[in-house]
């Protein structure tokens, strides 16, 4: 079976457009803490996840984190995709956080995809827009909803119905978009 049984919408795609995908692209292995790309990189291809999960955050100049969003199997990056389309290099890094599997299609296959098949094309929009419909929660939860109340929220999530919880106060700052010191003090 094609790796593109994978990803929802790609069975849509007309075979000869199906064929060059399947053929001019690879499947690539990262380990768990790979720097996938980084700011100020221009992306080489567009990346389908076939298994794992990657965090895509934003670090500022003092070293302060922001988890953007994370993709995870059937899933593509959208700073990739909008990267590829403007054409400009990475704000933003991407880590590994397990083992990754990954179909990695080259920039020129992915730009001749986007422009010759309404499917492929139909694919990539859709996963970026719920890509960025998921960005302005984030943003909307950052802004205006009460950190206390999205610290009790994210301990939940991560508790998975158990009594403990495995994490520090700097992982939970950064995927709530706060300092350490603030996340300590509301724990407090």
């Amino acid at each position: 079976m094609s790796w593109t049984a994978a990803f929802d919408g790609l069975h849509d795609i007309e075979a000869d457009h199906q064929e060059l995908l399947e053929r001019a692209s690879r499947v690539v292995a990262l380990p768990s803490g790979s720097r996938i790309y980084g700011p100020g990189q221009a992306p080489e291809s567009f990346l389908l996840l076939l298994e794992g999960t990657v965090r895509v955050q934003q670090v500022s100049e003092s070293g302060r984190e922001l988890v953007l969003y994370r993709v995870s199997a059937g899933e593509s990056c959208a700073l990739t995709t909008a990267c590829l389309m403007s054409h400009d290099d990475y704000l933003a890094e991407a880590v590994a956080e397990t083992p990754v599997r990954a179909v990695a299609v080259p920039r020129d296959v992915f730009n001749d995809l986007v422009t010759r098949s309404t499917a492929f094309r139909r694919f990539v929009l859709q996963a970026f827009s719920s890509r960025m419909v998921d960005l302005f929660r984030i943003i909307d939860d950052i802004a205006f909803q009460r950190l206390d109340i999205r610290l009790a929220q994210k301990l939940i999530e991560l508790a998975h119905g158990e009594t403990t919880i495995s994490t520090t106060q700097q992982q939970l700052a950064a995927e709530l978009g706060t300092a350490r010191e603030v996340v300590s003090r509301v724990l407090g």
